[in-house]
């Protein structure tokens, strides 16, 4: 779906490039996310691959298509939802979404179920001005997908959300993937990225260290050993014990079939552990 080669974008031929000849590529209905902090060219890349930065070096193919050839009508094919929602305030919700559904010729969601799968429906008539950050959060949201986009682009979709509404959306997007729709989401959320992204890039000063999948980043830099917290004599105890023979060791077999246990964990590292180890900074 998404071809990058060679990426380079400067924005003062003065100043040094934003993007460094970066290269990648997003698969049909996969969730790919960009992982780093503010600054590091994240939104950057996504105003180049969806047309709003045209003066770029290198190639940037959707679909087989160079974006700076392409026509109005391929936007018909294209959702995006930017951190900042871009609505109408002296609107009302549905009003918002009747305005951007006329710009669209092609199949769509039904407005009012989207409203009510995002909780907004008892305020569809209630002005945009009035919304907090989490319900125009909400609203951008659907009004990015509701002409049923095979291409989603997404900038921290959960940025003001409480954790139900968050749970919410972040099902939406599966969802979304699960029926066929590429995503690419923008975050400096390692928990997002974590659970959302088939594979990640981590972006730091304009570059692409890495790229994988959540998994096999944790399986590769995560230790391979388990922590058991236990309880022995009304006190908790933890002891950490090697992946390497863990059936056998006896140690382990005595604790857990003596004492009381609580937890049992392996030792993954999160995403920001990762990240902090491969660059050398941290995701703020």
């Amino acid at each position: 779906m998404i071809t990058v080669n060679n990426l380079l974008f400067t924005y003062n031929q003065k100043d040094k490039p934003t993007l460094k000849n970066i290269s990648f590529e997003v698969a049909n209905a996969e969730i790919f996310g960009f992982l780093g902090p503010s600054g590091a060219g994240k939104s950057t890349t996504q105003k180049v691959l969806t047309g709003v930065l045209k003066k770029y070096a290198g190639s940037v193919r959707l679909n087989g298509n160079e974006i700076k050839n392409i026509d109005k009508n391929f936007y018909e094919n294209i959702g995006v939802a930017f951190e900042f929602p871009n609505l109408y305030l002296k609107f009302t919700a549905l009003e918002n979404l009747q305005l951007f559904s006329s710009f669209y010729t092609c199949e769509q969601f039904e407005m009012n179920e989207l409203l009510k799968r995002v909780g907004l429906w008892d305020d569809r008539d209630a002005k945009v001005e009035v919304f907090s950050k989490g319900m125009r959060m909400r609203l951008n949201f659907i009004r990015a997908i509701m002409h049923k986009p095979t291409l989603l682009f997404l900038d921290e979709p959960t940025s003001g959300l409480d954790p139900t509404n968050s749970r919410l959306l972040k099902d939406m997007i599966k969802e979304l993937r699960d029926s066929g729709t590429t995503i690419f989401l923008t975050t400096h959320n390692m928990t997002d990225a974590d659970e959302l992204c088939d594979r990640i890039a981590f972006m730091i000063d304009g570059e692409l260290p890495v790229i994988d999948s959540p998994e096999n980043l944790k399986l590769q830099y995560g230790k391979k050993s388990v922590k058991v917290r236990y309880r022995k004599n009304n006190n908790i105890s933890t002891n950490e014990f090697e992946l390497a023979g863990l059936g056998k060791n006896k140690q382990f077999l005595s604790l857990i079939n003596n004492n009381e246990v609580e937890t049992i964990h392996t030792q993954e590292a999160t995403i920001e552990d990762i990240f902090i180890k491969v660059t050398g900074k941290h995701l703020q």
